[in-house]
């Protein structure tokens, strides 16, 4: 199994990363919490790796950090919710947001998230309450850093990162252009956050 990769980020966009490690391209997919910190192309790049194997394929998750690694565990150890499924939740909360809504109890900030019903929202709660209290006591906050780009670059992003959580391009791309309007200047993390807020 694969547990850790280093290598050069050949490629990136907000679904799936190409790692060039000892000459052999790897695909990654990983959550937007680790697509924040992501250095330029060609730039060095380390990341945990959890490697998912089915009888026709193998699949890499990639994370920043290891509370987002074992967030994803928390979430494939329960009945019906898959690496897909656990990679969108993380994508569309956040590691602390998703640890601090887990820790209590609160299903309805997870029914917010694309892809998440109740019945599923309110399992997440029933099953990792208080795994997540624990390892909450645990986590200290920071900040993800954010990659910088034009304003094309930035918008597209947004919109890609919509797109993969579930939104369609007719409801995704007016939440992403009156979401940026708010702001003269805006990160891509937080114009994202912000659509999602306009689109709950």
């Amino acid at each position: 199994m694969i547990a850790h990769i280093t290598g050069r980020l050949f490629s990136k966009s907000t679904q799936s990363i190409i790692i060039e490690a000892g000459e052999i391209g790897y695909e990654v997919f990983v959550p937007l919490s680790t697509f924040y910190s992501l250095p330029e192309k060609q730039e060095k790049v380390n990341l945990h790796i959890y490697t998912h194997v089915r009888e026709d394929a193998l699949f890499l998750f990639g994370f920043n950090t290891i509370l987002e690694k074992n967030l994803f565990l928390m979430l494939i150890s329960i009945s019906g919710i898959g690496p897909k499924l656990s990679l969108n939740i993380l994508s569309g909360i956040g590691p602390n947001d998703l640890l601090e809504a887990m820790a209590s109890g609160d299903a309805v900030r997870l029914r917010a998230i694309p892809g998440v019903g109740k019945k599923t929202a309110e399992r997440i709660v029933l099953e990792l309450k208080d795994r997540a209290a624990k390892a909450l006591d645990k986590v200290e906050a920071s900040p993800s850093p954010v990659p910088e780009g034009g304003e094309k670059r930035l918008l597209d992003d947004a919109l890609s990162a919509l797109l993969n959580l579930g939104y369609s391009p007719k409801t995704a791309k007016p939440a992403v252009d009156k979401a940026r309007s708010l702001e003269k200047e805006i990160s891509l993390e937080d114009l994202i956050k912000e659509t999602l807020r306009l689109l709950a």
